[in-house]
């Protein structure tokens, strides 16, 4: 099977089956994500205590991959610390956007499929927005726009 068949049934399954698909009650951490260059708009809520992520989840409007994303990064920081969290937030930025190196690559498990992403800058929105909205819920910023000063792909010609 090839890479890119392996990525479009990875995306497929978290994306007719997402995990961690709702909102909590009551988060400590909360904040919305919006693309407005494709129409994504997603929440996500989690609860931390001790510096651990107890829960985490998502809900909103969005794209198969914004979607399969955000599905797969709430299974990855579930449990862990925000420390961790805030790691595997720049690891996969640098994956989607080519500035990791292939070695580095192995350390980010099923989340690697998204590597064929960094040709497609419109597409490196969709996918970091889940990714944006939680660096926006640790630091307790409310909103988060993947447009401006938060553009995953600086000079795509829609930062300005």
């Amino acid at each position: 099977m090839s890479s890119k068949q392996i990525y479009q049934e990875v995306i497929l399954d978290h994306c007719k089956k997402p995990r961690n698909w709702g909102k909590i009650d009551n988060p400590t951490h909360k904040a919305e994500g919006i693309n407005p260059l494709c129409g994504d708009h997603i929440w996500v809520t989690m609860n931390v205590r001790d510096d651990t992520v107890d829960d985490i989840q998502y809900e909103g409007e969005s794209c198969a991959i914004c979607m399969a994303s955000g599905s797969m990064m709430t299974t990855k920081i579930k449990g862990g610390s925000l420390v961790a969290a805030s790691k595997l937030i720049d690891d996969f930025r640098a994956l989607t956007t080519g500035a990791l190196e292939n070695t580095e690559e192995k350390t980010l498990g099923s989340l690697s499929i998204f590597s064929g992403i960094r040709d497609l800058p419109s597409r490196v929105k969709c996918a970091m927005l889940p990714w944006h909205t939680l660096t926006a819920a640790i630091n307790s910023q409310g909103e988060v726009s993947t447009e401006g000063d938060h553009d995953p792909v600086p000079g795509s010609g829609t930062d300005k």
